[in-house]
């Protein structure tokens, strides 16, 4: 496949599309240097934020658990395929992020706490985006996972959140131009004046982001509607990687809601705990699905995650209704009846446990649940067999059903009479 230049749409008349990189630029030093940056960005903006009365644990623990996963798993990829655009856009996704951080923070430095003297105060006013970029590549991420290749029917799909990227770009850059009029562009906040309702040569914003902005929940919705289609479609190491790439995307999304929810207002510290865990999920399971590192355990971690998550709403489901029997039906004390509902729920840990977890392998995690089968069959046939011929037979047909090795054979040593 021949090179066009960066970013350009490369492939023939009917085979797929794929973003072409100058091997030259996409060196795995390259990305070194692009992850150490994006690092290096965010550790300038902790003294900025201090500065300017905005830093916080919270804030910005929050923000660094969001950009760090992309950057990490961006830099490995990028490192060990540098011709696969994902972990350039992993980068870009990171890099963004932080870059309109420290821009929009900067600003109000410069413009609002008296240092104006300082340098690239207008360079900070036009990188100090209204919308996240980052996040607006997230979705181009998805459609182009895992190698960065689309089928030629999705290719209006890929130019199309391209132009979209462009438009928005160029209206960000015309909106902080009318801004930069001002004696002060930017809100002490953050932000840029003018940015909800601009005005001036920068007035088709308004209609573009009608436009634009609904195209690009659109491109969202092809993401996902694109790896549906392939995943029904796929077989083998492609279907492993979807799945990883499915779980990571439904994970980020929940803890994405229960963020939103005002339930993560007064949430105890186990329910943060799993939000950043969904935020760190979904470039963490990319990474899984190109690097095919462990790929084939994602059936085994899924089917563990449903089970000790039903497990744990039978127990505490059973807790509580114990609590309330011995409490209220049975008149006990309240710390007779906390003691009993404990004893309870823990004699019936072990059983539920086995239970669950053979329900939930017999729906996602076949292979093991078929392979247990397997093994009880036999078992149960070796206690009526007497051949030792039947036995091996029997025995190789087990193991070859159970872990499908490539090769097996059984030997017996005879045993020596004295």
């Amino acid at each position: 496949m021949a090179s066009t230049g960066r970013g350009a749409i490369d492939g023939g008349a009917t085979g797929p599309i794929r973003l072409a990189w100058r091997s030259r630029l996409a060196t795995p030093t390259t990305a070194l240097v692009l992850g150490l940056l994006t690092l290096l960005l965010e550790g300038v903006d902790i003294p900025l934020e201090d500065q300017i009365h905005r830093l916080s644990v919270g804030n910005y623990g929050f923000q660094l658990v969001f950009i760090a996963p992309f950057a990490l798993v961006g830099v490995v990829v990028a490192r060990r395929e540098p011709d696969n655009p994902m972990g350039w856009l992993l980068i870009a996704v990171a890099l963004a992020e932080v870059l309109t951080s420290v821009a929009s923070d900067y600003s109000v430095f410069v413009y609002h706490f008296g240092h104006r003297g300082w340098p690239l105060g207008p360079v900070a006013v036009l990188l100090d985006f209204s919308f996240t970029p980052g996040l607006l590549l997230v979705p181009l991420v998805v459609l182009l996972f895992p190698d960065g290749r689309v089928g030629r029917r999705w290719k209006w799909v890929l130019r199309g959140a391209l132009t979209g990227y462009v438009v928005l770009l160029a209206g960000q850059v015309s909106v902080a131009a009318v801004a930069l009029q001002r004696r002060v562009p930017v809100w002490g906040g953050g932000g840029i004046i003018g940015g909800q309702h601009p005005g001036g040569f920068a007035a088709w914003v308004n209609v573009a982001d009608v436009i634009i902005l609904p195209l690009l929940a659109l491109l969202c919705i092809a993401s996902v509607m694109r790896q549906l289609v392939s995943y029904r479609r796929s077989t083998g190491v492609r279907r492993q990687q979807l799945k990883w790439l499915g779980t990571g995307g439904a994970w980020c999304i929940v803890s994405l809601l229960a963020l939103v929810s005002s339930v993560a207002n007064s949430a105890p510290g186990f329910v943060w705990i799993f939000i950043v865990l969904g935020w760190s999920a979904l470039p963490l399971s990319i990474g899984v699905g190109i690097l095919r590192y462990r790929l084939y355990e994602i059936d085994r971690l899924i089917s563990r995650t449903l089970s000790y998550a039903i497990l744990t709403a039978l127990l505490v489901a059973t807790f509580i209704g114990l609590i309330a029997l011995t409490t209220n039906t049975l008149a006990l004390s309240g710390r007779v009846g906390v003691a009993a509902s404990t004893l309870a729920a823990a004699a019936l840990f072990n059983p539920l446990r086995k239970r669950v977890q053979r329900l939930v392998d017999r729906r996602f995690n076949r292979a093991r649940y078929d392979a247990e089968a397997t093994v009880a069959a036999f078992t149960a046939r070796l206690r009526d067999a007497v051949e030792i011929d039947v036995i091996r037979a029997d025995l190789l047909d087990a193991v070859n059903r159970a872990v499908q090795p490539t090769n097996a054979s059984v030997w017996i040593k005879p045993h020596a009479h004295r």
